[in-house]
């Protein structure tokens, strides 16, 4: 019996789920997958994703992969899970991929989005997409701020107090933050992300934007690694993993 293994794209919006991590009793969107392909393939299913988004926080390109004996094509599963899905969730691509593919340690980089409404009224049809400020954000102000974060550095700063990892130390590819007609985004591309990190530093932006910091203070909030030099930790429905990248982009050197 040959063991083969097919890798999906998936969409989701976090809002209902505990995040992407199964835990007992409570709505993941890894065990809402699983649940799915056992339906589908007759067999349990051990889902590996990219990465744990955290309660909250969408996908627009999450990649996880699975092992199955069937030989069930791939289109068929996608098929499948687009009809035993639930309406937050859905897979947009499926693929058979090689045996050894890991969708976490063979990623060249991420791209995550944080989105800001900036407008003085709220905006109920964006509401679970994006934060919303009332006031002006200073876009120009913001951008310079995210450019001292390109390169390698060490983020104690930017995250999640109480999360243990072996080093701190990341890789930030472009970290660029543009105006969308009554939006405001930042959009990150690493070879890797500390728990909360992209919302840690949307949270300082934020606070840039607001000229309640000055652009350099993130600099010097970086090399203070100190969380309590950072900004608050932005709400997660703003967050979006846009996309992980197998090769390596033309930016990555």
């Amino acid at each position: 019996m040959t063991v083969r293994r097919l890798r999906l794209t998936l969409e989701y919006d976090g809002a209902p789920f505990c995040g992407w991590q199964r835990q007992p009793d409570r709505r993941s969107v890894q065990g809402e997958v699983e649940t799915a392909l056992y339906s589908i393939l007759g067999h349990e299913v051990t889902l590996t994703g990219s990465g744990r988004t955290d309660a909250g926080v969408h996908a627009l390109g999450q990649v996880a992969s699975f092992t199955t004996p069937t030989d069930r094509a791939a289109s068929a599963v996608r098929n499948g899970l687009d009809a035993l899905l639930p309406a937050e969730i859905a897979c947009v691509h499926a693929e058979e991929v090689p045996i050894a593919f890991d969708p976490r340690k063979d990623a060249h980089w991420k791209h995550y989005r944080y989105r800001w409404v900036n407008r003085p009224s709220r905006s109920p049809l964006r509401a679970r997409q994006a934060d919303h400020v009332r006031g002006p954000l200073d876009v120009a102000a913001m951008a310079s701020a995210a450019s001292h974060l390109v390169g390698t550095h060490d983020f104690t700063s930017f995250r999640a107090v109480g999360s243990s990892v072996e080093t701190t130390v990341r890789t930030i590819l472009s970290a660029r933050v543009s105006a969308h007609d009554d939006e405001v985004w930042l959009d990150v591309v690493g070879t890797g992300f500390l728990r909360h990190m992209v919302r840690i530093v949307a949270g300082t932006l934020a606070q840039v934007g607001a000229k309640r910091r000055p652009p350099d203070d993130l600099r010097d909030a970086l090399a203070a690694m100190d969380r309590a030099r950072a900004g608050p930790t932005a709400p997660p429905h703003g967050l979006v993993l846009v996309a992980v990248g197998y090769a390596a982009r033309p930016d990555d050197g």
